[in-house]
């Protein structure tokens, strides 16, 4: 059996260098072999071919993503870029690599920051990327990560919990549970605001017809906790979208703080044995 990662199948294939199992062009990216030089029209490359891509995402969405579109856009047959990419769901990994790039830098070892600031640095950065490509949260992730970028991100999140005194599995664990949240925050708030640019009016003008729909249709009665809320007025000024992060974000860390504090406790002496 083989995984996957965005659409792209990995297998034990016995033929590819290392025996990664990976598609032609995962394996260029890693530098296990040559890319195609140049392809049946002067001027194509691999490169170029994710770049209209991504442009072509950064648009329309990643459903406006075909290969007969980008080969348009690229002046090229849609069979000459076959020779490149093999399938769709493998250009969505490529896009996503070129996209993601490479994490920044944790915090210096001199600087004294402990694994939540370290984590909470990871996962900002991780946000910053997800909201410039919100087309990216829409490839399935189907596998673990597999390409370069993907893979030093990954990595710089388990170098963040150095310290914390989790084992391998607790730490796998909690870099799939900030991930998610960050993931989960950025495709909300990017739908949110898709829907408010959709209207063509403000924010806080959809906001406030949202509220005062609640207010007609809420019962007392029937909803008692959600009109306590509405009574406050909350929903009239509600936290900015980085504060909203920074309070799920700090929430979430506050679990996994308490997790470093049960495995640091389980791991001290139950009791002392007088000499």
């Amino acid at each position: 059996m083989g995984s996957r990662e965005g659409g792209v199948q990995v297998t034990e294939e016995k033929g590819s260098p290392g025996g990664t199992g990976l598609p032609a062009s995962i394996e260029a990216a890693w530098g296990l072999r040559a890319r195609p030089v140049k392809g049946p029209k002067p001027g194509l490359s691999l490169a170029r071919i994710v770049d209209a891509a991504v442009a072509v995402a950064a648009a329309e969405g990643l459903g406006g993503v075909s290969m007969g579109r980008v080969a348009k856009d690229l002046g090229a047959s849609t069979m000459s870029l076959y020779r490149y990419v093999s399938a769709k769901g493998e250009l969505y990994v490529l896009m996503q690599e070129a996209a993601m790039g490479p994490p920044p830098p944790l915090p210096a070892p001199e600087s004294g920051a402990g694994w939540r600031e370290a984590l909470t640095q990871w996962a900002w950065a991780q946000r910053r990327v997800f909201h410039r490509n919100l087309w990216m949260l829409r490839i399935p992730v189907s596998g673990p990560p597999a390409s370069p970028n993907s893979v030093a991100w990954w990595e710089q999140g388990l170098r963040a919990l150095e310290g914390a005194g989790l084992d391998a599995r607790d730490e796998v664990s909690v870099i799939l549970l900030v991930n998610g949240f960050v993931r989960n925050e950025a495709l909300l708030m990017g739908d949110l605001a898709a829907a408010v640019e959709a209207r063509g009016i403000p924010a806080q003008e959809v906001a406030d017809g949202y509220t005062r729909t609640l207010d007609r249709l809420v019962d007392p009665v029937r909803h008692p906790s959600l009109s306590r809320v509405l009574d406050s007025e909350v929903l009239q000024a509600p936290r900015g979208p980085d504060e909203e992060f920074a309070f799920g974000l700090a929430r979430v860390l506050d679990g996994i703080e308490a997790l470093v504090e049960a495995r640091a406790g389980s791991r001290a002496p139950s009791d002392v044995k007088s000499a």
